[in-house]
C-alpha cells in the first residue's frame, strides 16, 4: 500500500508503479484520488494493464454510486474487489490548455465548477459542503455564451452550467445524469440555460432525484464526441479537481478500462 503525501501524487505513484507485479490498482479515497489513479494509469508505459478499483473513503463518492457503494462503504468495496468480477467501463477523455486528461465521472463547467471549488474549502462539513456551495454561488449568479459542438451538431446558448457525465452522480448525492450507463460509449450532457435565482432555487432540490431534466430550463443530450467553447474563459472541474479550462474537446473511449466490478 502507497500513500499519497500531496495532490498529485496519486498520479505519480500510479505512473511510475511497475503494472507486471500487481493485479489490481485500488483507489482509497474520493472522485479527486480516482482521478489522479486514472490520469496515472492511462500514463503508465507498462504493457500489462491491470484492474482498477476504488474504496470509497473520500469527501465526494460519486463515481462509487454506481457501484451500489456509499461514503466509508469500504467493507462492501473489499468484496466487490476480491471477487475480481471484471467489467470494461468507459472513460472520458478531454484537452485543456494543450495538455490531455481522462475522467470517470464527471467533467464540468460554470456555475458547478464554481461550486465544486467552494465545496473544497468546506470538507469539514462532510457530504453537506456541496450544498452549501451551492447556496453561496446562487447569490453570485450570472450566464456566460456557450457554443457547443455535439457530435457535429452545433449549439449556442446563453448558458450557466454543462455537466458532461460519465456516471450518474456528482457530488456524491445529486442524480446529475439519471440516464447514464458506464458502458455505452457516451457521455450524459446536461445544460443548465439562463435563468434567474428564484428558478434555480426551484430546480435545485430536484436534482437529488434526477427530475430537473424535466425542467424548461434543462437541455440533455448523449454523444461520443464534444467541443466547447466560451465568451470568457471558463474553469473546469473534472471528477470534482479544479484543472483546465475552456476552450475543451472531449471525447468517450468505450469500455477502455477494466474495473473490478458486481
Amino acid at each position: 500500500m502507497l500513500q499519497t503525501e500531496a495532490q498529485g501524487h496519486g498520479r505519480e505513484l500510479t505512473t511510475q508503479a511497475d503494472f507486471s507485479k500487481f493485479d489490481g490498482v485500488i483507489a482509497a479515497g474520493g472522485d479527486g484520488t480516482l482521478f489522479e489513479v486514472i490520469n496515472g494509469y492511462y500514463a503508465n508505459p507498462s504493457e500489462k494493464r491491470i484492474p482498477v478499483g476504488v474504496l470509497p473513503t473520500g469527501t465526494g463518492n460519486a463515481f462509487s454510486r454506481d457501484l451500489g457503494l456509499k461514503t466509508s462503504d469500504w467493507e462492501k468495496a473489499i468484496d466487490i474487489i476480491s471477487a475480481n468480477t471484471i467489467k470494461k467501463i468507459d472513460a472520458g477523455y478531454f484537452t485543456t490548455e494543450g495538455q490531455k486528461y481522462y475522467f470517470l465521472n464527471i467533467l464540468g463547467l460554470g456555475f458547478v465548477s464554481d461550486v465544486s471549488d467552494t465545496a473544497k474549502g468546506l470538507k469539514v462539513f462532510g457530504n453537506t459542503a456541496y450544498t452549501l456551495g451551492v447556496l453561496y454561488h446562487i447569490l453570485f449568479l450570472h450566464s456566460h455564451r456557450l457554443t457547443i459542438e455535439i457530435d457535429g451538431k452545433k449549439l449556442e446558448r446563453e448558458n450557466i452550467f454543462v455537466e458532461i457525465s460519465n456516471t450518474r452522480y456528482t457530488g456524491t448525492s445529486f442524480l446529475m445524469a439519471p440516464e447514464a450507463k458506464i458502458d455505452d460509449g457516451l457521455l450524459d450532457i446536461t445544460l443548465l440555460n439562463k435563468i434567474n435565482r428564484r428558478g434555480l432555487l426551484k430546480i435545485f432540490p430536484t436534482i437529488f432525484d434526477g427530475s430537473h431534466v424535466r425542467e424548461e430550463k434543462v437541455e440533455v443530450f448523449k454523444a461520443k464526441k464534444i467541443k466547447i467553447e466560451t465568451d470568457i474563459s471558463k474553469v473546469l472541474t473534472p471528477d470534482g479537481e479544479v484543472l483546465g479550462s475552456t476552450p475543451i474537446e472531449v471525447e468517450c473511449l468505450k469500455e477502455d478500462v477494466p474495473f473490478f466490478w458486481i
